[in-house]
């Protein structure tokens, strides 16, 4: 069910841009009002273009959503502490906890939650040998960096 959640959301996401930027162009005379004219199979290539939409969308959250590990040795329980810091730093605050013992956090920023349609949350989990961390793909790689940092110890 989160899957199609995220795809509808993402449909939505791509179809309104795509509506405000051929909207523009026909406002500022660029391409012409018509659209038997704008396109060139007319209402056809419209429904085609939001076929690849519909594909895409359902496509995006298999490769947009993952998960990575953080090594950690020793007791996971006061690490917390430095991971809650480490989502500090990264613009996160402490949303929940997870019926494991683990906790989701969300983006403080309201922008940033609206630019991410508020599918912000990371969850982080203890596991065998560190800590499995979910969420946006492309917000996992600095926030690994960020609470490896917190939580281990490199010499620094």
């Amino acid at each position: 069910m989160t899957h199609l959640r995220r795809s509808a959301k993402y449909f939505v996401q791509i179809t309104l841009i795509f509506v405000l930027i051929i909207g523009i162009l026909m406002l500022t005379g660029m391409v012409s009002k018509d659209v038997a004219i704008a396109f060139r199979n007319g209402w056809s290539s419209i429904w085609m273009i939001l076929g690849l939409f519909a594909v895409m969308s359902l496509a995006y959250p298999f490769f947009g959503y993952g998960k990575r590990k953080v090594r950690a040795t020793g007791d996971p329980a006061p690490m917390w502490n430095n991971i809650d810091a480490a989502m500090e730093i990264r613009g996160y605050c402490l949303s929940g906890s997870t019926p494991d013992g683990g906790r989701k956090y969300r983006l403080k920023s309201p922008v940033n939650r609206i630019a991410r349609m508020w599918e912000d949350t990371i969850t982080i989990e203890s596991v065998l040998g560190g800590f499995e961390i979910e969420g946006l793909v492309r917000d996992l790689s600095r926030v690994v960096m960020t609470i490896e940092r917190k939580i281990n110890d490199y010499g620094d």
